[in-house]
């Protein structure tokens, strides 16, 4: 059988998904031949491996005319026995058999500031219809998680035995330690990801206000690219006069800065109040970091009893729990054990084979 992925998002901020799946699933014996659809831009940076992968350039973007025009050409014109899409974006007039991974339903119910509010809830309505339309069409659904499955179930009504949870993983980082060198023999807490809303960055920053009266040379730490909402979150902690001194925006942090940050950070702090799966924080327990955990949607059912939670809506629990954690070294010692054990649980290698069997299960 000719299976098609879409791989377009292989090189975004999500796109960590798609690629250990191909990864993985290019190490499994099968007889189906693959074709991987990548964006234009990612075409080169991505080889085959598996005789029985090829790859074409798929120069139609997501959320855009060419999407459901262009692309649902493309796809009419490979003759797919089934076609895999890594995301809710898709041609919705596609006709073939499909299996779609919905990540999580954070888009539709958060908004986001530095877009157009207008433009922004137009386009979050056509997302809530093109989740629903999608989730009626596709012969199965992936998500990874059993609370994104409900979720799911909850607001498009579809049957539970058309949805399957496929759990992702955490690999080691492979670069070298690279130290930070303002960070180097300080005391800092860290986050690492996107500043949007729902990763609840400002109340992160009040909560480490809290903490940090009692713990001067306390830093935190919060990596990741500078854009106009992280800019907004530096002007938070400028106002409360906590910028540099105490609060250090890295920007951009290559992979082993961000290793050396993880195995060296006193806990690693995730106070999202919406996540499909987790990533980081499982992430940080690999490299053997302590979590200290928002026990928002899924979190409690990814860490287990490896994290150490709080309500993300209290910023007096947040730096409650972030206390527990620093001050307790006992504690903090049964975070990095119990963390390691549950990271090491979870397989992208058993992800890809469970999304293979979901593929036969689709073709049959």
């Amino acid at each position: 059988m000719k299976i098609v992925i879409d791989a377009r998002e292989l090189r975004s901020s999500t796109g960590r998904y798609i690629e250990r799946l191909l990864y993985y699933l290019q190490k499994i014996n099968s007889n189906h031949q693959f074709v991987v659809l990548l964006k234009p831009g990612d075409f080169d940076s991505w080889t085959p491996s598996g005789s029985n992968f090829s790859k074409l350039a798929c120069p139609h973007k997501e959320f855009g005319a060419g999407e459901q025009i262009g692309f649902l050409k493309q796809l009419k014109s490979i003759d797919a026995n089934l076609v895999h899409f890594g995301m809710v974006q898709q041609p919705v007039f596609y006709g073939g058999p499909k299996v779609t991974t919905i990540h999580d339903l954070t888009t539709t119910k958060f908004n986001n500031p530095s877009k157009n509010p207008i433009v922004f809830k137009f386009k979050q309505e056509v997302y809530k219809w093109l989740i629903k339309k999608v989730s009626r069409d596709s012969r199965f659904i992936i998500t990874p998680s059993n609370f994104v499955k409900k979720d799911l179930i909850q607001f498009t009504g579809v049957s539970e035995e058309k949805i399957f949870v496929t759990y992702e993983a955490a690999d080691k980082i492979s670069d070298s330690p690279q130290p930070i060198n303002e960070l180097v023999n300080k005391k800092f807490l860290m986050y690492v990801g996107r500043p949007n809303p729902h990763k609840n960055l400002a109340r992160l920053i009040e909560a480490f206000e809290i903490v940090r009266s009692n713990n001067p040379d306390l830093k935190l730490v919060i990596a990741g690219k500078k854009d106009f909402l992280m800019q907004k979150h530096e002007q938070d902690a400028q106002k409360r006069d906590l910028l540099g001194s105490s609060v250090v925006f890295t920007g951009f942090v290559s992979e082993g800065e961000l290793r050396w940050l993880y195995e060296n950070t006193l806990a690693y702090v995730f106070p999202s109040l919406s996540e499909g799966f987790g990533l980081p924080g499982l992430e940080a327990m690999t490299h053997g970091a302590p979590v200290i955990s928002s026990n928002a949607t899924c979190l409690p059912e990814i860490y287990k009893d490896g994290a150490h939670y709080f309500n993300p809506n209290d910023k007096n629990d947040i730096a409650s729990k972030i206390k527990d954690v620093i001050n307790n070294e006992k504690l903090r010692k049964e975070l990095i054990n119990k963390g390691g054990a549950i990271a090491e649980k979870y397989s992208w290698q058993k992800m890809a084979e469970q999304t293979l069997n979901i593929y036969e299960k689709a073709l049959s």
